[in-house]
């Protein structure tokens, strides 16, 4: 089938040489204009630049020259992998069986641009993805497919898209293509009653309150390791937990310091008192410099036993 990808990072390369690798023909690319600064260009572009696959990064796919375009491609089906850019009903309708949609989470829960963050903050234990027609709403198009998976208790973003989401999403795209093209897809409209839409999460939302109960830290911290990294204050710069583990307390007894309270520093981590249990913290970030691991840090700063975080 002869396919248009509009994509971005390393999702869309993958899409883009999915689709090739097993015969279609790709058309051409759409994705998003170069970053200012010097930044390195999409890796989707450079994938499609590399196979001689035309490549067109438009500001905005609302305007008449981003249709004309496609409808000068001839391609029989459009397929959207990780785009940022709104794509109006006008340019989505232009391919011969339309366009499909991929987005990591069962809709219509978890509409919105963090849709893999929030599922694991809110402490859920299973997540997926959902291939669907674009339309006018933000994610809230017909359902083709979905596909589900597991949060493990220890999981982290990290972990559920690119050893989950991510290859998942690819096969998903290939499957509903086809099942597009044929003839054979239902797209089922999606019940709004159980939508929730939520925006991104950043900075801002990712900041730790060592007051909140150890089962809720946990889950934000994982929920956004690695990005955009939780994070708590130390000598007034940030510093971003990664790679944790959560243990929980059954008695006074156990209890080793007020919350915030870096209890102990190990060998391989460090552990900080919470409501209900500890956060052993195995890697950090503080400020710009790059993630070294937690013993090392705090031998780096001088961090013993009884530093208070926050």
């Amino acid at each position: 089938m002869r396919i248009a990808i509009l994509g971005q990072q390393k999702f869309g390369k993958s899409v883009l040489e999915a689709f090739r690798g097993r015969g279609d023909t790709v058309v051409g690319v759409f994705c998003a204009p170069d970053k200012g600064g010097g930044g390195s260009p999409d890796p989707v572009k450079l994938a499609a630049e590399s196979l001689g696959i035309p490549v067109h990064q438009l500001t905005s796919l609302r305007t008449a020259e981003a249709k004309d375009i496609l409808r000068g491609m001839s391609v029989d089906l459009g397929v959207m992998a990780y785009v940022l850019q709104f794509a109006p009903e006008d340019f989505t309708s232009v391919p011969t069986h339309g366009t499909i949609q991929y987005h990591p989470s069962l809709l219509p829960c978890y509409r919105g641009p963090s849709a893999i963050n929030w599922p694991i903050i809110h402490g859920d234990t299973v997540t997926g993805l959902t291939i669907f027609r674009p339309t006018e709403g933000l994610d809230e198009g017909p359902v083709i497919l979905q596909k589900e998976t597991r949060i493990g208790p220890d999981d982290t973003l990290g972990s559920v898209y690119f050893d989950r989401l991510f290859p998942m999403g690819v096969a998903a795209l290939m499957e509903a293509a086809d099942l597009v093209v044929a003839g054979l897809a239902r797209a089922t409209p999606q019940d709004h009653s159980r939508a929730r839409y939520e925006g991104w999460c950043r900075s801002a939302e990712a900041k730790i309150n060592w007051h909140t109960h150890v089962d809720l830290l946990y889950d934000l911290i994982r929920g956004c390791d690695p990005a955009p990294g939780a994070w708590t204050l130390w000598n007034n710069g940030k510093l971003q937990l990664f790679d944790t583990r959560k243990h929980l307390v059954q008695r006074f007894s156990q209890v080793s310091g007020q919350v915030g309270t870096i209890t102990t520093v190990g060998e391989r981590s460090f552990r900080v008192a919470a409501h209900g249990g500890e956060i052993e913290v195995f890697k950090v970030k503080h400020g710009d410099l790059g993630k070294v691991s937690a013993p090392q840090f705090c031998a780096d700063a001088g961090i013993r036993a009884g530093t208070m975080l926050g």
